[in-house]
């Protein structure tokens, strides 16, 4: 089930100082817990490993969106009835927005990071949404903001079925992405937005995965500990 381009386990991590299972316990942790790169400096030094913060921040920005294209190749498809909406994080001292939809059950749609709350930004959204999904939901439920409601119908505008898709407002029935949001919300210190974005991508990673939003029966994982469900996915 490898991808084109690929590289295998081995190549992955091949150069690197630490051993892959040390990597990829820190980066795990970073995003699954509240924890500061240099807690996590502590925690290793307990294990007599001795490492910098910078160097898990730079492990982080590596390898989520390897992480991310290995988990995707076990995705569930999720239901086809949608709530959109977007909430804020802090980057730098500026709010920034990050667009998200999980469908009636609540397992994560997609996400979308912007540094704007506005028509494009909302647009940018649902094109990356419906694309990565490879078709349109049934219905959409947005909260009452008229650029989200605008966007969508431009974008569905776009398809041939888009039509079809229905539209409406319901704050009741967007309680369930804002209470999704907790799990999201970013701990303070960010400053770069490219860092923030990929940081995002790996917390919703982690978050889908408690979900159980991927298909992993293959794998004959049954019982086994995260570290080394973590080693099949991505050796697989």
């Amino acid at each position: 089930m490898k991808l084109a381009g690929m590289l295998n386990v081995d190549e992955l991590f091949k150069g690197r100082h630490f051993d892959r299972e040390i990597i990829v316990l820190c980066v795990r942790w970073y995003l699954r817990f509240k924890l500061s790169f240099r807690d996590l400096v502590e925690m290793m030094a307990e294990r007599a490993i001795s490492l910098a913060h910078t160097t898990i921040m730079r492990w982080v920005q590596r390898y989520v969106p390897e992480f991310e294209r290995r988990w995707s190749r076990f995705t569930r498809p999720v239901g086809q009835s949608w709530r959109v909406d977007e909430t804020y994080v802090r980057i730098k001292g500026r709010w920034a927005y990050l667009y998200r939809a999980v469908d009636k059950e609540g397992k994560t749609v997609d996400f979308l990071l912007r540094a704007k709350r506005d028509v494009a930004a909302a647009k940018a959204f649902f094109r990356r949404t419906f694309r990565r999904q490879g078709s349109l939901p049934h219905r959409i439920t947005l909260d009452g903001y008229q650029a989200s409601h605008r966007a969508v119908r431009e974008v569905l505008g776009e398809h041939p079925d888009g039509n079809q898709c229905k539209i409406r407002s319901s704050k009741y029935l967007n309680n369930l992405i804002e209470q999704d949001h907790r799990s999201i919300k970013l701990r303070l210190g960010l400053k770069r937005f490219r860092r923030a974005a990929t940081t995002i991508a790996g917390i919703e990673l982690i978050h889908r995965i408690s979900k159980r939003q991927f298909e992993l029966g293959k794998l004959r994982i049954k019982d086994k500990t995260a570290p080394e469900i973590w080693k099949a996915v991505l050796a697989a």
